[in-house]
């Protein structure tokens, strides 16, 4: 994965990450298919403020991946809506 410098994620606008926690941090960059699919992998993962910033943040990975063209299979955990640690939809 091509990582971002310090200077390069702060440069990204809000829309290129999918999710923004409650104290603005940005996570899950979404702006190239390297980072999409990063947040493919990374997104069962992360531990939401809320239910609804979970589900927000999978659907713009989501809609991402298509953007892209990136192929997601229906047995992915973000597909499944299945989420490693406990949910915050739990």
């Amino acid at each position: 994965m091509s990582r971002l410098t310090s200077g390069q994620r702060k440069a990204l606008p809000n829309e290129d990450f999918a999710w923004i926690d409650q104290n603005g941090g940005r996570h899950l960059p979404i702006e190239y298919a390297e980072h999409v699919r990063d947040a493919l992998s990374r997104w069962p993962l992360t531990h939401f403020d809320s239910c609804e910033a979970q589900e927000e943040s999978r659907k713009k990975i989501l809609a991402a991946a298509q953007t892209f063209g990136i192929n997601v299979s229906s047995t992915d955990d973000i597909v499944r809506n299945h989420h490693d640690p406990p949910s915050a939809c739990d």
